[in-house]
């Protein structure tokens, strides 16, 4: 009898795992013809809310950013649509789109050549700015064919603005003081703590990227338009423009409402086209790099810190943890199938520690035969660039902020604050250093001196790297290191990149690394790979025995602690050997 029943619940069983995978392939079945591409399509696409570097491999992130767009696959669609012969055309939204120069310029590259694959792009604007700049976003704009606007809108043509806050004042009234130092003197990041002003260094620095950032924008615009440089310098100067303003200068193409631009893109694209979501159009048609040869793409994205790379929901930004990247470049090393690695950074800096750690399996990976090619976003400088520098190549866009060859630490002294507050301290301890990292203790001159040491074997470290890995003399470093940063157009004039791009031109160069045929396809995989849903939400995405509801809850709570440390003295500074960019907000 046991028997029977044994055998009467296994075929049960088989029943019902034969209907439900019957159940699956009808269900893929009726999908696979709900996802067709039309045969002509007019594909449709928003920038108004920016685009992700990357989702981070996190369960939080997951589910916060799972509708938001990516760069890369933002561009990589609109190369496979460039080719397709069922798409006539794009029509895009843009407005205020938060990107970043890099960002743009990268964005513009990528709808320039799916013009050049003969079809039509159509931008489409409510208003460039509304009572704010809208350089960046109109900027955009000029790479597409036609630029339509809606009645009521405006053009925020104002140019760029960088500004900087100083805490200097503050610091005063509240009776803290910053104990700290730099190298050298374009490490500007120091200045908000400790100036009511720019430096003369900080003031040259900052101009000298605005107006590179600008004269690129200027080039853009001149050419998009079919203007000089000097007619759309003179618009700058003229601006903000209303409607009717914005298309007698030439600035746009017409004036109407979403529908009516619309209705025109779609009879350009002719008849029975059907509008498609750019995003829906790459899950139709399939990914671009998903087949051939095996290239690694790594993320760095954030500031570095030790440890983990992990996803602050509350500041909706990530970090580029040295134990996440190292391992991950480990991997790729270790992969046979992987012939090239491709890199792509964006980063303000951080750890010095952190950044060397990832440096080296930089160069382990060059070591073991696996080319590096970096591809830098809006940002890679101080521990951005030191990440990056001994690739054998590095790309970056015109726009991209890159370099800070320097470093800058120390602490803050809050005894005034606590006086004020009738807060009093004591302590004991038990060797002459101990107060060393306090803030209710100065350095001793025997601490600065230690101190003044550390910040020169930071800088000389980082400068010889910089000297080996870009191959150009310590001297040519020295010179155009000091912390400065600079656009990717005059890093690359400097020799500290290689060539101008995006993500398109570093795959190429990781191509011709590896030895790969132009037009053989290659597989892009992302390292370390992204865990299945199943063991992200098993495990929360980290080594933990802790239920993922649990986890959730401490990760928002930890989420809280920049802003905790912030208030408490500025926190960010915690050591000597910090690596990073001076907080600089161009307006774009």
């Amino acid at each position: 009898m046991r028997q029977f029943f044994l055998r009467l619940f296994a075929a049960i069983g088989g029943l019902v795992v034969a209907l439900v995978l019957l159940a699956a392939l009808v269900g893929v079945i009726v999908q696979a013809a709900k996802a067709r591409v039309p045969s002509r399509v007019l594909l449709e696409v928003s920038f108004e809310s920016g685009l992700l570097e990357q989702v981070p491999d996190d369960p939080i992130a997951r589910v916060v950013m799972r509708d938001r767009p990516t760069l890369r696959g933002t561009v990589e669609a609109l190369e496979k649509a460039s080719r397709d012969p069922r798409v006539a055309g794009l029509v895009a939204t843009l407005g205020a789109a938060p990107l970043g120069s890099a960002k743009i310029q990268e964005l513009r590259d990528a709808v320039k050549a799916f013009r050049a694959g003969k079809k039509t792009a159509v931008a489409f604007a409510e208003t460039f700015g509304e009572f704010g700049p809208g350089n960046g976003a109109y900027y955009l704009a000029t790479a597409f064919d036609e630029i339509w606007l809606q009645p009521s809108g405006d053009v925020g043509l104002t140019g760029l603005i960088a500004e900087n806050p100083f805490l200097r004042g503050t610091f005063e009234k509240l009776g803290v003081t910053p104990r700290l130092d730099h190298r050298y003197e374009y490490k500007n990041a120091m200045n908000v703590y400790t100036e009511r002003g720019f430096t003369p260094a900080h003031r040259e620095a900052t101009a000298k990227i605005v107006g590179s950032i600008f004269g690129q924008m200027l080039k853009g615009i001149a050419e998009g338009r079919k203007l000089t440089t000097d007619e759309v310098r003179s618009l700058f100067d003229r601006g903000p423009y209303l409607a009717p303003g914005a298309l007698a200068a030439k600035l746009v193409d017409g004036l109407a409402y979403r529908d009516e631009v619309y209705e025109k893109a779609k009879k350009q694209a002719g008849e029975g086209a059907k509008l498609l979501l750019l995003g829906e159009y790459a899950k139709r048609a399939g990914g671009l790099h998903v087949k051939g040869k095996t290239i690694a793409l790594i993320y760095g994205v954030g500031a570095v810190q030790r440890g983990t790379s992990e996803y602050d929901p509350l500041g909706d930004a990530a970090t580029m943890g040295s134990d996440t990247v190292t391992e991950a470049f480990r991997a790729a090393v270790a992969d046979e199938d992987v012939k090239a690695i491709l890199f792509r950074v964006d980063s303000p800096g951080g750890s010095y520690v952190a950044s060397d750690a990832i440096w080296r399996e930089t160069v382990r990976a060059k070591k073991s035969g696996k080319p590096v090619i970096v591809s830098m976003g809006n940002l890679a400088g101080s521990g951005g660039y030191f990440v990056s520098m001994a690739a054998d190549k590095i790309v970056a866009q015109p726009g991209t902020i890159t370099g800070s060859i320097g470093v800058l630490g120390g602490k803050m002294l809050t005894s005034g604050f606590w006086d004020k507050v009738g807060l009093s301290w004591d302590d004991v301890h038990t060797s002459a250093n101990a107060t060393y990292w306090t803030g209710t203790h100065d350095y001793s001159p025997a601490e600065w001196a230690r101190f003044q040491a550390w910040l020169d074997r930071v800088y000389q470290d980082f400068t010889r790297k910089v000297a080996d890995g870009r191959k150009l003399p310590i001297e040519k470093v020295l010179e155009v290191a000091k912390g400065r940063i600079w656009s990717g157009e005059d890093a690359k004039a400097l020799g500290l990149v290689d060539e101008l791009g995006g993500l398109p031109t570093a795959l190429r160069l990781a191509r011709q690394a590896a030895g790969i045929p132009e037009k053989e396809d290659v597989r892009l995989q992302v390292y370390p790979r992204p865990k299945e849903p199943l063991e992200l939400l098993l495990r929360g995405g980290r080594e933990s025995s802790e239920p993922v509801a649990v986890q959730a809850f401490l990760r928002a709570m930890e989420a809280l602690r920049p802003a905790v440390r912030r208030l408490r003295a500025l926190g960010l500074l915690d050591a000597p050997g910090a690596l990073t960019t001076p907080p600089l907000e161009i307006q774009p």
